[in-house]
């Protein structure tokens, strides 16, 4: 499925998302539109274990590129611990305009094929994907 834009998405970018939702083999994935402008691609998988936390996703982030991003966000309530699949869509205010559009007009194509997803939180800068702003939105969602 292509968008408006012409991106597709490759293959392996829903079969790495199955993995994480699945299989919980991962605990994020950043997703970038390749050099040809063609398709949505898996930039980096990170495993879960011990030593990965948010703060290791959010340092992933490039500074002045737009990416796509699903984090298996883990968070505790009254009712103990809980995990929800959050879809990010990073778009910082120093990238190029042409590819906040291009990411912008592509992101449904994969967005859809990503079923399972709880939300889409959309970010700018580092406060709005910070943990504590992201853990507010997820919260007041689920209560």
């Amino acid at each position: 499925m292509c968008t408006s834009s012409g991106v597709g998405v490759q293959d392996t970018a829903v079969e790495a998302f199955q993995d994480l939702k699945l299989k919980k083999k991962y605990r994020y994935i950043i997703y970038k539109i390749n050099d040809a402008y063609t398709e949505i691609v898996v930039e980096k998988t990170v495993e879960t274990s011990g030593d990965v936390d948010y703060e290791h996703f959010v340092s992933s982030l490039p500074t002045n590129d737009c990416r796509y991003c699903v984090y298996d966000f883990e968070f505790g309530t009254g009712d103990g611990v809980r995990n929800k699949i959050l879809f990010f869509t990073w778009s910082p205010d120093t990238s190029k305009i042409k590819q906040k559009m291009l990411y912008a007009a592509s992101k449904d194509a994969l967005r859809k094929k990503l079923d399972g997803v709880f939300t889409e939180i959309q970010c700018t800068d580092l406060s709005e994907v910070s943990h504590e702003a992201v853990l507010d939105k997820v919260s007041r969602m689920v209560s």
